[in-house]
């Protein structure tokens, strides 16, 4: 008599993909070479560097969502960029908020850098140029580095000057690390809304560092999201004749 054949094992289920965890992109290595060299003026650098490097991207972003959904209004728009980069901002917290004064340096950084790509793509979503010269003004107002336009404008101007000398006879004499870390630590938190500067320096904390910086990345983003839904939605700042970014 035959043996009956083996009762194979069912067909395992394959796993479904797990997509991959958006890790918040920081401001590129040049643009913190420029910061550091000229932390009085971080605010101006970040603004100018980021219309020139994400303007373009929040453009292609915009064309393309509406190209998939013509009937998409811009609030539809502005709701997925705002949910986007507020997540991205509080991942930003929870990664780098433990790694001492450096680390902070660095999270505050990398949320001003997020939160300009926020304002840059709602800017896009309610059709607004993101890649013109004036959104480097709207971001410093938004973010309350500077209460008017015309005072955010002297200040690039200045900072951009600033570069390009930087850029002809290199940077300044050297000072302490330490002094330079502090000073571009207090400016990157006040730009990125966290108005204290010891909430930045508790993050060095051992324990309280993470949910500090989960929690003030994400709240400071929603309040910079807010105003400038506010802004774009009433018909806000729109590009005049004039120069664009290189």
């Amino acid at each position: 008599m035959t043996d009956p054949a083996p009762v194979g094992e069912p067909d395992a289920v394959p796993a479904a993909p797990v997509p991959p965890v958006e890790v918040p992109e920081g401001p590129p290595a040049k643009l913190w070479d420029r910061m550091r060299e000229d932390p009085q003026y971080a605010p101006e650098h970040l603004a100018l560097e980021a219309v020139r490097r994400l303007g373009p991207e929040a453009a292609q972003w915009a064309a393309r969502e509406r190209a998939l959904r013509p009937d998409a209004p811009p609030e539809q728009l502005a709701d997925q960029a705002v949910r986007k980069f507020v997540n991205h901002a509080r991942l930003s917290g929870a990664v780098s908020g433990a790694a001492g004064l450096p680390g902070a340096v660095i999270d505050v950084g990398v949320l001003a850098w997020t939160q300009a790509r926020l304002v840059l793509h709602v800017a896009a979503a309610y059709g607004a140029d993101p890649t013109h010269v004036d959104r480097a003004t709207d971001l410093l107002v938004l973010q309350r580095v500077h209460k008017a336009a015309q005072t955010a404008r002297l200040a690039l101007g200045v900072a951009a000057g600033r570069e390009r000398a930087g850029a002809l006879f290199g940077s300044a004499a050297d000072r302490a690390l330490g002094r330079v870390m502090l000073q571009l630590g207090v400016r990157l938190a006040r730009m990125a809304g966290l108005r204290a500067a010891k909430r930045m320096f508790a993050k060095v904390v051992p324990g309280a560092a993470i949910v500090l910086g989960t929690w003030a990345n994400s709240s400071a983003t929603k309040e910079l999201a807010d105003r400038t839904r506010a802004l774009y939605r009433a018909g806000g700042p729109r590009p005049l004749p004039g120069p664009r970014q290189p």
